[in-house]
């Protein structure tokens, strides 16, 4: 009679190696759109999933699930979020939707009905157990720790840093608080610990973010909380004083022109924080204004610019504008332009009206012709382009500091205090000393087009 072999002992987790473990972890593709609020969310899941041992991949038909964090702010994004969605299940047919267009998943599983799951913005722990349902995470000890800052989508030397959710406004063009809900601020002693992270990390600049930045702590009535030694409060200019203290640049987005705005521009002028405002005024005519339904102090917006500069001669404003709203007359549009003429901002967008299902903007009626919409957005982008490159020359022949984004070809790409990544201008500059990504620079100004400078590190 034949012996049967004694059973191999199973190998201890001393005895394997990282590269057999790794071997069999979960793989995750992940696509994310939209803004860099969306960006951030993404993070926060993936920070979560590879913290349970879920590895990422870099191609859909090499994962054993895909997630795709959508937006559905317009019909031009919701598709190009279907368009996505649709790319997923073609290359892998195993995939989760999560984000602002997923609060509304009929539209999605009427086209996909076989996606594994549907779960609206900010769900994380849906996401997560959408993944623990469709792939279970395999516990890996060898696996490398999570970086105490997370898994960040940006590049090393920048971040996003989102401090509340969802939006209290109720303009009429847009659905964000259908789809996001009302503010919710986070503590400033839990930001600020994030920032703190992030900057130990070597990020070199916090691109604070939110629906709404200077609302920043009105739900939770500017409660404080405990940072450091002291109590901070969860207001704008509380936590913006508190962020230009860590040493990293700290640039605003988001910001609506409301009166407390004021306070923060002397730290601007002080070197605390970047002197850059993202500001989106969507318009300049009270009666578009009106019709918008949007929040602060419109009117009045150019005497606050005005004293602004006065503080802060070196304040950059970036802002989008909206034409062609329902009822936009062509003496409101003249209005808007005059307004640009006289605001000189440094950086701005312009986008045609979309109608955006569910928006109250909808009943308005009165459309603006397509035709009228384009000739409209060209008049003010040809106006704009004169004011920005008239601004840009008066740069030619200083210095300034640059954060370097890129280098190729003994030519650095990066980008001046007035300059958010992937939304403003670059400054493009030859270096003949060794110069790195994360770097920031001095750069003597050369040439100046509309949108980018040109000059030599110094």
């Amino acid at each position: 009679m034949t012996a049967t072999p004694a059973p191999t002992p199973a190998p201890k987790a001393s005895d394997l190696k990282a590269s057999d473990l790794k071997a069999s972890a979960p793989k995750i593709s992940f696509v994310s759109l939209g803004c860099p609020k969306a960006l951030v969310d993404s993070e926060r899941i993936l920070t979560h999933l590879r913290a349970e041992g879920y590895e990422l991949a870099r191609r859909h038909d090499g994962a054993d699930v895909v997630i795709v964090n959508t937006c559905g702010f317009l019909d031009s994004a919701k598709a190009e979020s279907l368009s996505a969605i649709g790319e997923a299940m073609a290359e892998n047919g195993r995939v989760i939707v999560t984000g602002c267009m997923g609060a509304q998943p009929e539209e999605i599983r009427e086209k996909y009905p076989d996606l594994l799951a549907v779960t609206g913005p900010q769900a994380y722990e849906s996401v997560v157990a959408a993944v623990h349902e469709a792939v279970p995470p395999a516990h890996d000890p060898f696996l490398d720790l999570v970086p105490p800052q997370g898994i960040k989508l940006t590049p090393r030397h920048y971040a996003y840093l989102k401090i509340s959710e969802g939006c209290s406004n109720r303009c009429s063009f847009c659905i964000i608080p259908s789809l996001r809900g009302n503010l919710v601020s986070r503590p400033a002693a839990d930001v600020l610990r994030e920032a703190e992270k992030l900057v130990k990390a070597g990020v070199k600049e916090l691109l604070v973010v939110s629906q709404d930045t200077s609302a920043y702590g009105v739900d939770i009535r500017y409660s404080e909380s405990p940072w450091q030694d002291r109590q901070v409060r969860a207001k704008f200019y509380d936590l913006t004083k508190e962020l230009g203290e860590l040493g990293a640049w700290v640039r605003l987005h988001y910001v609506y022109p409301y009166p407390h705005v004021d306070e923060v521009i002397p730290l601007m002028a002080e070197g605390k924080v970047l002197p850059y405002l993202d500001m989106p005024l969507q318009h300049a005519s009270p009666a578009v204004l009106k019709r918008m339904r949007r929040p602060g102090n419109q009117e009045r917006q150019l005497d606050r610019i005005r004293s602004w500069r006065q503080i802060c001669p070196d304040l950059a404003i970036r802002s989008t504008f909206i034409v062609g709203f329902p009822g936009e007359t062509e003496a409101e549009f003249e209005e808007l332009l005059g307004w640009l003429q006289e605001a000189k901002l440094d950086r701005v967008g312009c986008f045609e009206y979309e109608p955006v299902a569910g928006a109250t903007a909808n009943a308005l009626g009165d459309l603006v012709p397509p035709d009228v919409k384009a000739e409209r957005k060209r008049r003010f982008m040809e106006a704009q382009n004169g004011i920005a490159l008239r601004l840009q020359r008066a740069k030619v022949g200083k210095r300034m500091p640059i954060i370097v984004d890129a280098v190729e070809g003994g030519v650095a790409h990066g980008r001046s205090k007035a300059d958010a990544p992937e939304i403003d201008g670059t400054v493009h500059a030859a270096f003949r000393r060794p110069v790195r990504v994360g770097d920031i620079v001095t750069v003597k100004i050369e040439r100046a087009e509309a949108y980018d400078l040109y000059g030599s590190v110094a």
